[in-house]
């Protein structure tokens, strides 16, 4: 059993040097760490240098900060996000002794995922954040990943001293060198600014390379710690229970339900009162990293009762899923011959033909149609490769295929119209094929290619492709059906703050405000990722049963400038009015309540330019609400990142209220007062900064606007 080791992270570039040489001596990645070692004692001599310029010009001057900080594109000004590096889930969300305590999962080397710790920020406000140094690094080949922290107001746990309760993090530790993964705790006794990692770590081991995420809270009536943790694979929730927060005892499991095509993470637990009544409901969150409503990564949750030991989920919060549907149509290529037969391959991944399923230390290859497929791991994920259809006349409104393998751009099949990529698509890293359509009613009348593409030579270096097919209607993949957390794609990971006191009465969160599937290529620098904006949870009772809402949190209210309202009146005079009062910008809050009456399609769009727009709309004929960003921008930067996100919209008294929050690379949107929500990231010009109200039908009426510009909660 090693002896405990108390972490105080040096915040200058001569600690992070003797950091580097630690690694070094431990038999780290040995490269990566000389070039760290190197890149940090020039930093140290430039600061020198630096200090040394500066004291000889005048004593009057002020060192400027890094050219362009917080000031970069697509840097957000009032959304949490480091100041550089790679971010995702948030962590350890507690506060104490007035302060909103953030941890989240950070690289401090780079601005990808890896060398997982826990960064750390606080605030008075969850607006206004101050960063600290590091508070729990990888060490010992150990990743840190995600966790929770708790105050332990009784001492519990023994780690307190001179009176005062200690903060314990509880967090998963993942070996680098077996993979597996195990629950471990940590302690501080300085409001969070050191951390000793406890001894007797771990403090649960199942052996498992899937165990991970713990939440942890009290629960008064049995008075005992409980850690809701996910067996991730199994898409399963284990309820442990402990004393001392040292020791603990499996309770219970939940699961599999609802959505399980990606595996299970970030779980979450709290009990909620349900809004104008009397009762009180268990909310259980659960993350998934694939599959979601809208693509890649996202959350679910379910509602139901919870006794201390078992979680039980009411029936109407456990939904039914959705069979896949697939129209008749003219079949392109079903692949099912020996050869390609007038397609064109080139290079080595495709082979000689289809392939018949999986390829020798390939995973098992699912749902395709037939006997045979296109494979292009034919010897393994590093050969590349294209195949060619010949030409052929776009019939029908819609090109309907099975899609599977890799989710990157560099596996992909295209459409091209006179050479030029029209439409692109790729997997969703599964060998599990799904349908996917793409709407080519613009190119009817016309002729077309299209490509299969494997430029890639590394994990999920592969696409599989069959039944290509056009159609009068779009196929649907069958869809697993859940109480979804947002409809957007870019919200996840969310965990509420723990120890809020009783008399604020909130249940209060965040979540990693981007996807899975292309969050490590968005287009940004020197940082990557943001977190959401801080929400309020609550529930409310609707004809399907009780749901979960959310809303901004009031301290955001801080960050309002000058306040503008119209009073209803029709498209022309809302746009009249939006232009007169330079209604414009890449940080607004506006609230838009559509009027009852309206037909056909209405909404607004914001980040507008030239040719670019981010469209929020309803959809009366449907009765759906969306977000489309097929227009945002920068779209290109991945093939699953343009798109179209919808949602079911429940019918109140007919009025709509879009409450929608624009910021540099991020729209998020509450609907009808946080029964729907969209996070959407997206990547405008810097010249695209209008605002302006749509309709498809004559005499439609906005019932009201209100506009407000937000202050940057960093400068």
């Amino acid at each position: 059993m090693k002896a405990e080791t108390t972490i105080k992270l040096a915040d200058h570039c001569l600690g992070r040097a003797f950091l580097h040489l630690q690694c070094l001596v431990r038999g780290g990645k040995w490269s990566w760490h000389l070039a760290g070692l190197c890149r940090e004692l020039f930093k140290c001599a430039s600061m020198i240098l630096g200090a040394a310029l500066v004291l000889g010009t005048t004593l009057g001057g002020v060192a400027a900060n890094s050219s362009g900080t917080y000031s970069e594109p697509f840097r957000p000004q009032y959304h949490f996000a480091p100041e550089k590096n790679w971010m995702n889930d948030p962590n350890g969300m507690v506060f104490y002794e007035g302060e909103y305590h953030l941890f989240y999962q950070y690289n401090p080397f780079g601005d990808k995922w890896g060398h997982m710790s826990w960064g750390h920020a606080v605030s008075p406000d969850m607006v206004h954040w101050k960063h600290l140094p590091l508070a729990l690094p990888e060490e010992d080949g150990v990743m840190i990943f995600s966790g929770s922290a708790v105050v332990d107001l009784h001492n519990s746990s023994g780690f307190g001293k001179d009176g005062k309760p200690p903060m314990v993090a509880i967090y998963t530790g993942y070996n680098i060198t077996n993979n597996l993964q195990y629950q471990c705790i940590a302690y501080s006794n300085d409001k969070g600014r050191t951390w000793t990692k406890y001894a007797g770590n771990p403090v649960i081991n199942l052996n498992s390379k899937d165990f991970r995420d713990p939440k942890v809270q009290w629960h008064e009536p049995t008075k005992r710690w409980i850690m809701t943790v996910s067996l991730s694979a199994e898409h399963k929730v284990c309820f442990y229970g402990s004393t001392k927060l040292k020791e603990w005892t499996l309770l219970s499991q939940f699961g599999p339900a609802g959505a399980t095509s990606g595996v299970w993470e970030c779980p979450d637990l709290f009990e909620l009162p349900v809004e104008g009544t009397n009762e009180k409901r268990w909310a259980l969150v659960v993350n998934i990293g694939s599959g979601s409503v809208a693509g890649g990564s996202g959350g679910q949750y379910f509602i139901g009762q919870f006794d201390g030991t078992n979680f039980i989920a009411d029936k109407d919060s456990v939904l039914k899923p959705t069979p896949e549907f697939v129209p008749e149509g003219k079949v392109l290529a079903d692949f099912e011959g020996e050869t390609y037969g007038d397609w064109k391959a080139t290079g080595e991944a495709f082979g000689p033909g289809p392939a018949r399923g999986k390829f020798s230390n390939q995973n098992p290859v699912g749902g395709y149609q037939g006997e045979r497929l296109v494979n292009s791991y034919f010897k393994d994920d590093r050969t590349t490769g294209t195949l060619t259809s010949p030409e052929f006349d776009v019939t029908q409104p819609f090109l309907n295929f099975l899609i599977g393998g890799g989710a990157q751009k560099a596996t992909r099949m295209d459409l091209l119209m006179d050479g030029k990529v029209v439409r692109t698509a790729s997997g969703a890293d599964n060998e599990r094929l799904a349908w996917g359509s793409w709407n080519v009613r613009e190119f009817q009348g016309r002729k077309a290619v299209l490509q299969i593409v494997d430029e890639a030579a590394g994990g999920w270096g592969h696409i599989n492709v069959d039944q290509i097919t056009l159609a009068d209607a779009p196929a649907h993949p069958a869809s697993e059906s859940a109480l979804w957390l947002d409809y957007g794609p870019d919200y996840y990971a969310a965990v509420s703050w723990s120890d809020v006191p009783g008399s604020d009465g909130r249940r209060l969160w965040l979540g990693w405000m981007s996807n899975w599937q292309y969050g490590q290529e968005v287009p940004t620098a020197p940082w990557r990722s943001a977190m959401s904006i801080p929400r309020e949870v609550g529930l409310r009772k609707t004809a399907e049963g009780i749901r979960l809402v959310q809303k901004p949190v009031r301290e955001m209210e801080k960050l309002r400038g000058q306040h503008f309202q119209f009073k209803c009146g029709d498209i022309a005079e809302a746009n009249a009015w939006l232009k007169k009062n330079t209604i414009v910008g890449n940080q607004l809050e506006l609230i838009v309540e559509l009027d009852a009456a309206a037909t056909g399609t209405t909404g607004l769009k914001v980040l507008k330019g030239a040719k670019e727009a981010t469209v929020i709309g309803v959809d009366r004929e449907r009765d759906h609400v969306f977000v489309d960003r097929t227009q945002s921008g920068d779209v290109n930067f991945h093939p699953k990142f343009s798109g179209v996100q919808d949602a079911p919209l429940a019918a109140r008294d007919g009025k709509v209220k879009l409450h929608v929050f624009v910021d540099a690379c991020s729209v998020e949107v509450f609907v009808n007062d946080g029964e729907i929500l969209f996070t959407d990231l997206v990547f405008p010009s810097g010249d695209s900064r209008g605002v302006e109200l749509f309709a498809s039908a004559p005499s439609v009426n906005i019932d009201s606007i209100e506009a407000w510009p937000l202050k940057s909660s960093w400068r």
